[in-house]
């Protein structure tokens, strides 16, 4: 956990201060009302919702107590208003950072998770790829029927947790008064970092929270060094390696043709 110090610095105070939301049995009105509110709030990232936009018919169902808090949150990732805010705008690996923030409270920690994910994606659709965590043992560990997510890796006290994870976490949120959408960066934020298996770099957001300024710089060429194998029915089994020049805003879709391909990238580095 963040002293109170750094907490303010970096933006994060609010999570230090503040218990998760959580419906407890007997509850009243106003506790189903401050769920309600904070799902949206978790779920959309942090972005104003109309009173057009609400879904009444869930929000009604978790009133009368026949769904619980997690059914209510499926509900809000399937809805189409997800899907026109954080699938339609953005590319699918930026899809996955936020689909890790919005459901699991925490950014994606290595390519191994991403890839996963995208295959899903690919090959059994939307759906799948968002019950893949509202079903799963981390959500169900973490925040069960009752609990609405939120962002647990600012608070360095699970067991089992990794501590890379309070710097992907902290480069996704940029800043307590900013939403998702309003950033305006449709490119995975982690893909440098995930892809070299490095920690991602840590600064205080700047006085506007809408201008980000969460992460380190970037160079705008990278140098990928693949490994490939000879073909299986060659009459020598032989590796190559291989370099290839990739810009920042094709690293993304260079890395999945890769690995699509069954190519092993050893290394990423700037130019």
């Amino acid at each position: 956990m963040a002293g109170l110090q750094e907490a303010g610095r970096l933006g994060i105070k609010p999570f230090e201060e503040t218990q998760p939301v959580e419906l407890r049995p007997n509850w009243s009105q106003d506790d189903v009302k401050a769920v309600i509110s904070a799902a949206y709030r978790q779920v959309l990232g942090n972005e104003y919702l109309m009173q057009s936009d609400r879904l009444v018919s869930s929000e009604s169902l978790l009133v009368r107590g026949l769904i619980s808090v997690r059914e209510f949150v499926r509900a809000i990732a399937q809805s189409e208003l997800y899907r026109q805010k954080f699938l339609y705008p953005n590319f699918h690996v930026r899809f996955i950072e936020l689909n890790y923030k919005h459901l699991l409270g925490r950014a994606p920690y290595d390519q191994t998770e991403i890839s996963y994910h995208l295959d899903l994606f690919i090959s059994k659709g939307y759906e799948a790829e968002i019950d893949s965590y509202l079903s799963s043992v981390e959500y169900d560990t973490s925040f069960g029927d009752n609990i609405v997510p939120y962002y647990r890796d600012f608070q360095l006290n699970r067991p089992g947790q990794r501590a890379i994870g309070f710097s992907r976490s902290l480069h996704l949120y940029r800043g307590y008064a900013n939403s998702d959408r309003a950033q305006g960066q449709k490119q995975p934020r982690l893909t440098w970092e995930v892809a070299r298996n490095l920690a991602t770099p840590i600064s205080a957001p700047t006085a506007s929270a809408l201008s980000g300024g969460v992460g380190g710089a970037r160079g705008d060429v990278y140098r990928l060094r693949v490994l490939q194998s000879a073909s299986p029915n060659a009459p020598v089994v032989r590796q190559c390696t291989t370099e290839i020049l990739v810009s920042y805003d094709q690293l993304t879709n260079k890395l999945q043709q890769l690995n699509r391909a069954g190519r092993k990238v050893i290394s990423v580095t700037s130019v």
